[in-house]
């Protein structure tokens, strides 16, 4: 499967090829409704780029920017809308000491990279009678975690056949 290029998504210049199209300045003016051939006129002698901004409107609306800065700035708001991730910690009622150290360090990254980190711990058979023993171990494990790089937002609780808490990063 090849990877085929994107169209573009505003159109730039010359590319614009509507007979009237509305013109914006770059201070956000509206100039008016002229042919694109003026528009381009007054971009040029600003030192600018005729961008199309909304194609679907009637007339498309154009503005006078510096594309490459528009871009730039597109790109930058792209990176910071970053999803949310949630990592799950599975745990047993009866992880050991050392296994458990492993899985803080793990949380540990996961909280320092900015993720959510949900912890799970699956009980099996008698260990059930027993959830409100292992409802406190997990908030017992929660708090040794290192002061002041989470906050809980979903304290330790029973939900069927699993005991579950949420961490948020700070």
């Amino acid at each position: 499967m090849t990877d085929k290029p994107q169209p573009p998504s505003h159109r730039i210049n010359h590319q614009i090829r509507f007979p009237q199209i509305r013109v914006i300045g770059p201070d956000g003016s509206q100039l008016g409704i002229m042919t694109p051939d003026e528009g381009r006129r007054m971009a040029e002698e600003s030192g600018l780029d005729l961008v199309e901004v909304a194609a679907a409107a009637r007339p498309p609306v154009c503005r006078i920017m510096d594309f490459g800065k528009f871009r730039y700035d597109q790109s930058k708001k792209k990176d910071h809308s970053k999803q949310v991730v949630v990592k799950t910690i599975t745990l047993r009622p009866k992880t050991d000491d050392h296994d458990l150290a492993t899985k803080l360090s793990q949380t540990t990254k996961f909280l320092e990279k900015g993720n959510k980190v949900r912890f799970v711990m699956r009980m099996r058979g008698r260990e059930h009678a027993h959830a409100d023993l292992w409802i406190n171990k997990l908030r017992d494990i929660i708090d040794r975690l290192p002061p002041g790089t989470y906050t809980v937002s979903l304290t330790a609780r029973l939900e069927g056949r699993n005991i579950v808490a949420m961490v948020d990063p700070i």
